[in-house]
């Protein structure tokens, strides 16, 4: 069964930067190429793998699997420690090539995004292997593509595209094309997780009905569909047959900057959270000002060691992106809320309610040093004018005015 095609059907492309932060840590370290390595935590503890070589990948070693276990499964695993600033400028760097092509680039993670490129006049496939040309040999990076008519078709492809490509344990490089109108016969075999919104317990219920594959769900009536799973029936039956109008989003919009950071072991040493705090709150600040953006909202998240989490805001006097001003909301946050000898789990900080910087002049910096001699310098001088009268220390704008006052006065 085929999708029906648009009278103007449009052309999708999906970008993914393959394996992007351990191809970034081979740009730091050249030596790591072709070796199993693991971007992550510290094995000894609750470490993670972000993201793994796919030369790790052919020991079972995945993204999200505990490091400890990726060590059993690859002995010669070796770790690197995340370095996120250099992620970030890679990526932004892909997105504004993205840019060029298309105003129509929708970033959906630090490694993904979608460009609607519907105004070019070549083919998909001509601009796909363009940019993964141009990321290749100015970027040094891997990338993978799906050229589609729709959002759902195209990311799907990049998958197909990636599992087809990259089992020899080198970077996939894969482009992979679904015509117009052939989208449903493309999804047909696949099966019923590689679509949108099937999560493991779903696709076991689908399975319970007698529908493996993307084909099956195709294929099953409409109506029954609905009334086993609702709403979830009506969008499955149109996906599965490649259908998704969804407009490639632009927005420029940020709504929050956080950090956040999950402890190898539970810890209560006070030194040690409030210097994440300060780090947590340099890192925002530094996103902030490379996004134009200052913001009036801190928060501090704070999970305890039987997962229980408590998250608390405060708001600022006024918009700032200094480090310093960040870490003084969220230290004030923190001893609040938090009691010497209480372990800690997680740590974060998020910055919100974010605006570009006004440039009208400011009334006052809220600093707190300058805050606290303020008060020390307001303590002083009620101390001289109880002793010597309310009048012993004025401005000296109003001296001038005080000496007029005095002329004018006959003398007695």
């Amino acid at each position: 069964m085929h999708a029906e095609t648009p009278a103007n059907p449009r052309t999708i492309i999906h970008l993914d930067l393959d394996a992007f932060f351990c191809a970034v840590e081979e740009l730091r370290d050249p030596s790591l190429r072709g070796k199993p390595f693991a971007v992550g935590g510290s094995p000894e503890g609750r470490g993670v793998v972000a993201s793994c070589s796919y030369a790790a990948r052919r020991y079972g070693v995945h993204s999200a699997m505990p490091m400890a276990r990726a060590l059993r499964l690859c002995p010669d695993l070796i770790v690197v420690r995340h370095h996120f600033r250099d992620y970030v400028d890679l990526s932004r760097k892909v997105m504004e090539l993205l840019g060029s092509y298309s105003d129509l680039v929708q970033p959906i993670s630090i490694d993904e995004a979608f460009i609607d490129i519907s105004h070019l006049p070549q083919p998909g496939i001509m601009y796909a292997k363009q940019l993964q040309t141009q990321i290749r040999d100015h970027l040094h990076l891997p990338s993978s593509l799906g050229v589609a008519s729709n959002k759902l078709v195209a990311k799907v492809a990049t998958n197909v595209g990636k599992a087809n490509h990259g089992k020899s344990g080198v970077y996939p490089y894969a482009i992979q094309v679904v015509p117009h109108g052939e989208e449903a016969a493309f999804l047909a075999p696949l099966p019923s997780d590689a679509l949108w919104g099937i999560g493991p317990k779903t696709a076991e219920r689908l399975a319970s009905l007698g529908m493996r594959t993307v084909g099956d769900i195709a294929r099953y009536p409409l109506h029954e569909l609905i009334r086993l799973l609702g709403q979830t029936g009506s969008a499955l039956h149109y996906r599965a047959q490649g259908i998704d109008e969804s407009p490639v989003h632009v927005s420029h919009e940020t709504k929050s900057v956080s950090h956040e950071e999950t402890f190898a072991q539970d810890t209560s040493h006070e030194v040690e959270l409030l210097q994440i705090l300060a780090e947590q709150a340099q890192s925002i600040a530094r996103q902030l000002r490379k996004l134009e953006l200052q913001c009036s909202t801190v928060a501090i998240k704070i999970r305890w060691p039987d997962f229980s989490k408590i998250s608390r805001q405060l708001t600022l006097p006024e918009p700032t992106d200094d480090a310093k001003l960040i870490e003084a909301a969220a230290r004030t946050l923190f001893h609040a809320h938090w009691k010497p000898g209480r372990k800690v789990r997680l740590l974060g900080v998020r910055a919100s309610n974010l605006a570009a910087p006004s440039f009208q002049p400011k009334l006052w910096d809220w600093n707190p040093k300058a805050f606290e001699k303020q008060e020390k310098l307001d303590a002083a001088l009620k101390t001289v004018q109880a002793r010597f009268g309310d009048n012993s220390l004025v401005p000296a704008s109003g001296l001038a005015a005080r000496r007029a006052s005095k002329k004018e006065k006959p003398d007695p």
